[in-house]
């Protein structure tokens, strides 16, 4: 069964740095493409920054210069590192994947459980 693992939410003053970390398991064929997304509370689901396994990335204007996504293929294994963070920055933070598990012949989006992160003023 394909899991999403993540972990490095926490709470952190403004202008503070975290890691989040995200590392899918289990018996996958291939994967497309990871990121992260966050949910404030109230308000929707949104990109944070994605890379897919060419290396490509994307980024929520909002986190760019201040956020960098970062990922290791062999290790089914994305990361983001967030510097300067903001009290706007707080959220549950998900990772998300679009993979092809082994039971599929066809891509579909799996998503982790979230980390919460906290940034105060």
């Amino acid at each position: 069964q394909v899991q999403l693992l993540e972990s490095g939410g926490g709470l952190v003053q403004a202008g503070g740095s975290l890691r989040l970390s995200c590392t899918a398991s289990g018996r996958i064929i291939s994967i497309t493409k990871m990121g992260w997304y966050r949910q404030a509370p109230g308000k929707q689901r949104d990109l944070v920054a994605t890379v897919t396994s060419g290396g490509v990335t994307n980024y929520a204007e909002s986190v760019k210069g201040r956020f960098t996504i970062s990922r290791v293929n062999a290790e089914n294994t994305v990361y983001l590192q967030m510097n300067s963070l903001k009290p706007e920055d707080t959220a549950v933070y998900y990772c998300g994947a679009v993979l092809t598990p082994h039971t599929a012949d066809y891509a579909t989006d799996y998503w982790g459980r979230g980390t919460q992160v906290t940034v105060s003023s």
